[in-house]
């Protein structure tokens, strides 16, 4: 029996029933209507855009739209657009390589198909729109890229070449193209079977079981944490020295979009975390699988086992902070919070510089986020040298930047390109990630070890707005391909504290002013 109201909403032009239970507008799109372009990746905090959709025809997060509130108003989403125009904003997006796992570009699209049906909105409208959204794949010059391209006759990338070369980039099996760009990257929210069980932590850490996502949130009965007004302290002292550069850093986010998630069939195997994106080096020691894989079995059913935003900020492995320091000839210290493998990562890259693990209250960190531990050598090592130096990385990539008040300039070399569109926006991906992390990126961490930090908007990272332009050079080589990215964000981090006189603490809080 049917205890609960019956809340009657029109979605895609079609009229549905559903009872009223508390829902959001983001339950009832994906939990009853199995609409999947619509993500999750950071409810309930209405804070990364990535479900989005049309209420009226006007750009709205459904995440924090309370079902009720939508009764008798037109709800569109990407699935209700018109094939054309959504062929033609996945296409604009391959042509620029404006979209790479996939995850946040179906609310893009529908933030732009809004813009675009108004009048006198330009390019710059557009930028200031993109506030509302968080991409951290693709630094959001080759999105605006696709704004433009939008109907445009755009050239696509080879697709066998572009899924080799973002393979590459993103260290992970990687799908490239249409269905990609609007959101059809086979995530494990997206494939969990019809059946399932879902599974959320409570606030003890306790796996709390429900017959979907609503029931399993309110059983767990957590309170969303929020955003602190305490200032972040560098939680490592500077080693003793007579140093010409020293560098302090912070816990630093990952802050990947699709949100830790498995399913798992009883006795089977986990879905991946990593559907079709490498998260920058992390989630690879997450215990969601396992968790996924362990509750089937107990449940004797499949269950999906996934983490809010909070949970990551708190259980995700962070970016290990450290302070070091570098003399005239080029020999340092850095010290670094202990971090299994960190020290021989440092020393696959220089000799020059020793390292010093620091055991310290925090989150937990990782050796296998994008370039942890030997891109703050290459920036101390640069500091030496008193100008951008061209950075070779462990891969065999090398590159090297140039930041001035005009924007960033990188030239990149890193064997066959394959194809250079996608090369070309991993690069400008890396160059905003390592520009945000160094000017503006940085956790709260208490004295215990406690993240006060718990939203997305929290981390800090470079809205498209206060993002300089970016030009990427790619070298001409016919040698093996190799991973490019990673060493255009450790020589754009060293040419950014380069710019701004090398100031001890990240992130520097500095803007060199950008003519855009």
């Amino acid at each position: 029996m049917n205890i609960h109201p019956n809340l009657n909403l029109t979605v895609n032009g079609k009229n549905i029933e559903v009872p009223e239970t508390g829902q959001t507008l983001l339950d009832v799109l994906r939990d009853h209507c199995g609409l999947t372009s619509v993500k999750d990746g950071c409810s309930p905090q209405g804070q990364c855009g990535c479900c989005t959709v049309l209420i009226d025809g006007q750009a709205r997060v459904s995440c924090v739209t309370p079902a009720r509130r939508v009764k008798g108003r037109e709800i569109t989403t990407l699935e209700g657009l018109d094939q054309e125009t959504q062929d033609s904003w996945g296409t604009a997006l391959c042509a620029t390589g404006g979209s790479q796992c996939g995850f946040c570009t179906p609310g893009i699209i529908m933030r732009f198909a809004d813009l675009k049906n108004r009048e006198e909105i330009n390019k710059e409208k557009a930028e200031r729109a993109l506030h509302a959204h968080l991409c951290r794949c693709t630094g959001w010059q080759t999105i605006l890229e696709a704004w433009d391209g939008y109907r445009n006759a755009c050239p696509l990338p080879d697709q066998e070449n572009s899924k080799r070369r973002a393979e590459i980039e993103g260290g992970t099996p990687q799908a490239t193209g249409l269905d990609i760009a609007l959101g059809k990257g086979g995530f494990s929210t997206d494939t969990v079977p019809p059946e399932s069980l879902f599974a959320v932590l409570n606030s003890d850490k306790e796996w709390v079981i429900g017959e979907n996502l609503l029931e399993a949130r309110q059983k767990a009965g957590k309170i969303q944490g929020r955003r602190t007004t305490i200032n972040p302290e560098p939680p490592i002292e500077l080693p003793q020295g007579d140093w010409i550069a020293t560098l302090q850093t912070h816990w630093v986010d990952p802050a990947y979009l699709e949100l830790d998630a498995s399913w798992c069939e009883p006795n089977g195997t986990p879905s991946s975390l990593l559907a079709n994106g490498g998260a920058f080096g992390a989630k690879q020691t997450s215990f969601v699988q396992k968790a996924a894989q362990e509750l089937a079995n107990q449940y004797g059913k499949p269950v999906l086992a996934q983490f809010s935003r909070e949970d990551s900020v708190r259980f995700g492995p962070k970016r290990p902070p450290v302070a070091g320091g570098i003399d005239a000839n080029g020999k340092g210290i850095l010290r670094i919070a202990r971090t299994p493998g960190i020290n021989e990562s440092i020393q696959r890259f220089t000799s020059e510089i020793q390292v010093e693990e620091i055991d310290i209250p925090g989150p937990p960190t990782s050796s296998q986020i994008r370039a942890a531990g030997w891109a703050e050598a290459a920036a101390l090592l640069s500091a030496a040298k008193g100008t951008p130096q061209t950075i070779t990385s462990p891969s065999g990539g090398s590159a090297k930047a140039q930041v001035t008040s005009e924007g960033i300039t990188v030239s990149v070399n890193c064997g066959d390109p394959l194809d250079e569109t996608t090369l070309r926006a991993y690069c400008i991906g890396a160059a905003h990630m390592a520009w945000s992390w160094v000017t503006s990126e940085s956790l709260t961490v208490d004295k215990t070890g406690e993240i006060h930090d718990l939203t997305i908007r929290s981390f800090g990272i470079t809205p498209a707005s206060m993002t300089p332009p970016i030009t990427v050079i790619i070298e001409p080589d016919d040698g093996e391909p190799v991973n490019g990215s990673d060493a255009v964000f450790a020589a754009v981090a060293s040419a950014t504290w380069l710019a701004q006189g090398t100031p001890t603490q990240w992130p520097t809080k500095l803007d060199l002013v950008t003519n855009k």
